[in-house]
């Protein structure tokens, strides 16, 4: 039907793309080319379109659009069931932006990511007809599954390990972690003792590997690192061993959770945080700089990382073979009162 000239359908009639066109300001070819080929598009065209879709409720009809692109416009996601901030900032960051090109975002939330589940829930999407998926994929079980998945099927991982057999965008852990021990030794600390998180995270183990990596390459003492769930409850437990031990005065914490009890701990030891010990976090939860003192923390870029994976996604719908990408996203150290000079040994 036509729009009426305002660009707004007759009252009752569902919107058609005619109408989106002429609230926008473009062809109904442009409006189309949002649609079916966003990267063909003008950024400011492509936001001004998809704002009139929103403005008049437009319903772009799924199968009718498959018919023409070959594609359903629909991107599968799958996730480990978690609360983690990492993963969950993840997930959302992945899907704002499919949204903002104009995809439609489906999850598969599994319990764990071993080869079977990750099967079945990439099964259940394929199913819907998505055109791919991405898979943030936190755990070292993951890297086997990503082996069995079908080669010709696009599939991204997100934070899957240097191993993996898919393109991967990751954040550079080791690099973070090194970045924050080099800090605490610029500092006067003799070493770096180090709570890690679970051994079976990816993420937990590239820390380690930062850390330690660090450490002997300055020929300080490397301590054994103490294993957390990334709890704050477990960073407390672990804090209090560490407040007992008056030679720590430096404590890179594998995440902001686990940080906050390790400083819980220290305070109710007597330990000044950071006269007696300094603390470094990971992760920059947004209430980081409310901890008392505000905590020195590796922020995440996980809209970085959400658009990498997204572009990835793209380029494999698009027939690129990519198997050996990895988008490495560097983490930023954020200072905070957290860190200070290592105490004087008189």
């Amino acid at each position: 039907m036509a729009g009426r000239r305002d660009g707004q359908p007759r009252v009752g009639k569902p919107a058609v793309l005619g109408d989106v066109a002429q609230l926008a300001g473009v062809s109904a070819m442009t409006a189309s080319r949002v649609l079916n080929a966003p990267e063909l598009v003008r950024a400011d065209t492509r936001a001004r379109v998809l704002a009139a879709m929103r403005e008049l409720d437009y319903r772009p009809n799924a199968a009718a659009r498959q018919l023409v692109t070959g594609r359903s416009g629909v991107l599968g996601v799958v996730s480990v069931d978690t609360t983690q901030y990492g993963p969950a900032s993840t997930l959302y960051c992945i899907e704002r932006a499919a949204r903002q090109s104009g995809y439609t975002v489906s999850i598969a939330s599994l319990s764990n990511l071993n080869r079977l589940s990750m099967e079945e829930g990439v099964d259940r999407l394929r199913a819907q007809s998505v055109d791919g998926v991405i898979i943030v994929a936190p755990h070292e079980s993951a890297t086997e599954g990503l082996r069995h998945l079908p080669p010709e099927f696009p599939v991204v991982a997100v934070g899957a390990g240097e191993n993996a057999s898919v393109p991967v965008v990751m954040v550079d852990q080791r690099a973070g972690a090194a970045r924050a021990t080099r800090h605490l030794l610029d500092l006067g600390h003799e070493t770096v003792w180090h709570v890690a998180g679970p051994a079976n995270w990816i993420d937990a183990g590239a820390r380690i590997e930062g850390w330690r990596e660090v450490l002997e390459a300055e020929g300080r003492p490397v301590p054994e690192p103490l294993r957390g769930d990334w709890s704050p409850r477990s960073g407390y437990q672990l804090g209090k061993l560490l407040a007992r031990d008056p030679s720590v005065t430096a404590v890179f914490v594998g995440n902001d959770q686990m940080a906050l009890g390790v400083l819980r701990a220290l305070r109710e030891a007597g330990r000044s945080t950071p006269r007696d010990v300094s603390v470094v976090g990971f992760d920059d939860l947004p209430e980081a700089s409310y901890f008392w003192p505000p905590l020195t923390t590796l922020r995440q870029d996980f809209g970085e990382v959400g658009r990498q994976a997204f572009r990835l996604f793209e380029s494999r719908v698009a027939g690129e073979n990519g198997v050996a990408v990895r988008h490495l996203v560097e983490p930023e150290l954020v200072v905070r009162d957290s860190t200070g000079a290592a105490p004087h040994r008189g």
